[in-house]
């Protein structure tokens, strides 16, 4: 009997709630979680036989780990990361341990920063997504407000207007950021090079079947017929511009990012804080996040240091705070504000960096090409980047930033896909 897993998918057949599209194209279910383990298999039995691994062996496995983590949904399973689960045990654990002494505070301080900057580094190496960083900012954000709310207001040096405007800042902040997730603005092909939409109700053998989850396959057929002089000067710009993963037709500004495997107008950077692009169509609010964010966490720390240090003022406190580990409430709320203003200094620094792009009409993807290519001035030890490619003017430029248009419309094909 044919196993249910691998039985073809029917357009008229949906999936269930527990039912799911595995990476290797079949249909399956969740209580069929522990069948067919061909990759852990082969793993253990190289390692009970002492034979050498292969070397994707060990990726094989996480990915078939990862693809059958699953929580039951209305349209089918969906995946769950699993490395969304790290920052909700880690984060408590170092600040309840840096809480203990100031030595400890010192070294764990110090250690998280040069952990997440490696993971950042061997996950960017790969150039692979991971939500590790999403929800270290999420968590952080929340454990925060959660222990401003039981370990410094009932101390009642915080009134209830200084309660409401630090909730509302975090709310803020949220709002901001789920616009912001929205999406970066997508290239899609021009309607009128569009020659016809061809409909796959089974994925092609090179997409991605976890991406469809069960649902229709288009792929979009560009028509790139051109006559005469105009048609050969077109033709020359498109194949500067062309986006051969893509296979899209790039739009001035836009370009392709590696880890979203997408093509993004005026792309600016992949933020792995938001696991998203930075793009035309959510530059603002993702700079309207930074600002949100910024304000409530300095006022946050600035309220947390007058409650545990009172006879310190708020500049000093932060350096010098005598007995604040003499109890451990006030060490952890004293270790709290430490890891917000570290927090608070890189965010800092990128939104400074962020300004200074906008004001010289310059994305962040620009600013490296043009560094690498030698076409752009180096000012203030690398600060600021002038390509004088795009710069009209501080007042025009931010004008600019500010009216540009988003043009993300939605599209049922994924823009990979596009031909």
């Amino acid at each position: 009997m044919k196993k249910r897993s691998r039985r073809s998918l029917d357009q008229d057949d949906p999936l269930c709630c527990c039912e799911y599209i595995d990476r290797h194209g079949g249909r399956s279910h969740m209580a069929a979680c522990c069948c067919d383990c061909e990759d852990l298999d082969e793993a253990c039995d190289r390692w009970m036989t002492k034979k050498p691994q292969s070397p994707d062996s060990l990726s094989r496995v996480i990915a078939t780990i990862n693809d059958r983590l699953r929580v039951p949904w209305i349209s089918g399973a969906r995946q769950f990361d699993i490395s969304v689960i790290p920052p909700l045990i880690l984060l408590p654990v170092f600040l309840h341990i840096a809480a203990l002494h100031y030595l400890l505070g010192i070294l764990v301080l110090t250690a998280m920063p040069i952990l997440v900057l490696w993971y950042y580094y061997f996950t960017h190496r790969k150039k692979g997504r991971t939500l590790f960083f999403l929800s270290l900012a999420l968590f952080s954000l929340f454990y925060m407000f959660y222990l401003f709310i039981t370990e410094v207001v009932p101390r009642g040096d915080v009134n209830h207007l200084q309660m409401a405007a630090v909730a509302a800042g975090v709310a803020l902040t949220v709002i901001s950021l789920i616009i912001t997730k929205r999406g970066p603005g997508y290239v899609t092909p021009c309607p009128n090079d569009t020659h016809s939409t061809v409909t796959y109700h089974k994925p092609p053998p090179d997409v991605d079947a976890a991406y469809l989850n069960g649902a229709q396959h288009q792929v979009v057929i560009a028509n790139h017929e051109q006559t005469g002089e105009t048609g050969s000067a077109q033709q020359g710009v498109q194949r500067r511009n062309w986006c051969a993963v893509c296979r899209v037709v790039r739009p001035p500004r836009a370009g392709h990012c590696r880890i979203c495997g997408v093509c993004i107008l005026r792309l600016d950077h992949h933020c792995v804080w938001i696991n998203s692009c930075v793009g035309q169509a959510n530059h603002r609010s993702f700079l309207l996040t930074l600002v949100f964010f910024l304000l409530t966490s300095l006022y946050g720390i600035s309220l947390v240091l007058r409650s545990v240090c009172p006879d310190q003022n708020v500049m000093t406190a932060l350096f010098y705070c005598p007995d604040v580990y003499s109890q451990f409430s006030s060490a952890l709320c004293f270790t709290c504000a430490w890891y917000s203003s570290i927090v608070t200094g890189g965010l800092l620094h990128l939104l400074f960096l962020q300004l200074i792009n906008v004001s010289f009409n310059v994305t962040e993807r620009e600013a490296r090409l043009a560094l690498r290519e030698k076409t752009a001035r180096s000012l203030l030890w690398g600060l600021i980047i002038d390509t004088g490619v795009y710069s009209r003017g501080f007042c025009t430029n931010w004008i600019e930033f500010m009216t540009m248009s988003k043009d993300s419309e939605t599209s049922n094909h994924k823009p990979s896909d596009l031909v």
